[in-house]
Formats: C-alpha cells, structure tokens, sequence
C-alpha cells in the first residue's frame, strides 16, 4: 500500500521548536481519532526552515487532510 509523508512546514528562528511541538498535536489527534499511525517527527532542515510530518496510507489520507491541513505531501519510502 502506498505511504504519503504529510509535511507542515515552519519558518523563521523558532521554526525547530514549533515543529517539534507541532508533532506533539499530531501524536494527540491520531490518538483521539483511533487511526492506527505510527510514524512522525519533526526535522530541523536549517537555521530557519523546519518540518513535521506523519505518514499515512491511502485510506487514512483525505480524513488527515482535511481535518489537519498539512502543507504539503510527498509519496514515503521507509
């Protein structure tokens, strides 16, 4: 099945901090919605630009995306 890494950007000198806070948020509402997701994280890219991210698969895709509204998307190779 095909796994899409769901991708929120930050920027700017706290982009670290808020991305890795932002997956936090993102461990609460996979919890709460019951979805069986494991893979996040958060990636410092450099001293301004920061991401966080969750993989999902095709059926899990439209619902987090809709609900959560990542950036941007990119096909997964784990």
């Amino acid at each position: 099945m095909r796994k899409i890494k769901m991708i929120w950007d930050f920027r700017g000198p706290a982009a670290a901090k808020t991305a890795e806070h932002h997956e936090i948020h993102l461990k609460e509402y996979i919890a709460m919605e019951k979805l069986p997701l494991e893979i996040t994280g958060f990636e410092t890219l450099n001293d301004m630009h920061a991401i966080a991210y969750v993989v999902v698969t095709d059926a899990e895709m439209i619902q987090v995306r809709d609900a959560l509204k990542p950036h941007r998307g990119e096909l997964y190779e784990g």
